[in-house]
């Protein structure tokens, strides 16, 4: 007897449990935990900082995360509240509130938001959580509150950078915007790089983890060439542009980017979202920049 009542209260629990998530008018299974019932409902106009985070049902597989780093600003669009994502019901919604919420493979694979691969199968879910930090009333508080959060994240970045470097016992110079300038080998004083040259650079780019991304460094390839940097007119990463300054012709040596001087927030192959990058380069040329004819550029290799 009192094994069966167990049962049963331990039933009525799990349903009480599950009963806690609704659905979105597009079927998308969520749950609202509200902070604080003084704060207003999200409204028309305002603008929401949050933290979002997808991962999938059953593994340890984040897919994607903002906790810890930059959080996702966006406008409140009463208009365009999404459809199986958890911007649809963002108005119901205050400051403070958390979100859970599931996500169907396939369903997003309907929607052709997805396709199956090795990641996404079939009969799986992502499940998703959304934190609300703050909200903004107008565009120039957004946009200060941003930079402050940008300035934060390179502050990590750099500090991360600089227990790298302390561990592997490597003595960097660190620049005012927070590169870091290995010279191993000094090139000639008399042609230094500054906003007037361009420069002929060969490379190798890897992450702090030790994986090669990009490379023209190829001693058995009598094709590779050395990739030309018109310096000062953003066609690298800004972390390319500070540290290539500390160079000069034939010098050699490495400069380590933190990711808000790199690639910041988006992924590229073996690049990871906030990922912080290395580069070990020699300088073979530097010449005074020529005039270009108007054609279109060619693409930065990867990592620059």
């Amino acid at each position: 007897m009192i094994k069966s009542t167990l049962k049963l209260v331990a039933a009525i629990v799990l349903f009480a449990s599950c009963n806690q998530y609704e659905k979105a008018p597009s079927g998308m299974p969520y749950k609202i935990t509200h902070a604080s019932s003084n704060e207003k409902l999200l409204q028309q106009g305002q603008y929401v900082k949050l933290n979002v985070e997808y991962r999938l049902k059953g593994k340890d597989t984040v897919l994607s995360s903002t906790y810890g780093v930059i959080p996702v600003y966006f406008p409140v669009d009463t208009t365009r509240l999404g459809k199986y994502t958890f911007t649809e019901i963002i108005t119901k919604c205050r400051k403070g509130d958390k979100i859970d919420f599931s996500l169907s493979i396939d369903t997003l694979v309907n929607l052709k938001v997805l396709e199956y691969n090795a990641v996404f199968k079939k009969g799986d879910l992502i499940l998703g959580k959304a934190e609300i930090a703050n909200v903004f009333n107008d565009v120039t508080a957004v946009d200060a509150d941003y930079k402050k959060e940008q300035e934060a994240e390179k502050g990590r970045e750099v500090k991360t950078i600089k227990e790298y470097l302390t561990k592997n016992k490597i003595n960097a110079t660190e620049t005012p915007e927070g590169v870091f300038v290995v010279v191993k080998t000094a090139g000639d004083a008399n042609q230094k790089i500054d906003s007037t040259k361009q420069v002929s650079v060969y490379y190798k780019g890897f992450t702090l983890k030790g994986e090669t991304f990009d490379t023209n460094i190829k001693p058995n390839d009598a094709s590779a060439k050395p990739y030309d940097v018109r310096i000062g007119e953003q066609s690298v990463i800004p972390g390319w542009e500070i540290g290539l300054k500390y160079f000069t012709k034939g010098a050699k040596g490495s400069i380590y980017v933190p990711a808000m001087l790199a690639y910041g927030p988006q992924a590229n192959g073996v690049i990871k979202a906030y990922e912080n990058l290395a580069f070990d380069i020699e300088i073979q040329d530097v010449m005074t920049k020529p005039v270009l004819a108007p054609t279109s550029a060619p693409a930065a290799p990867k990592g620059m």
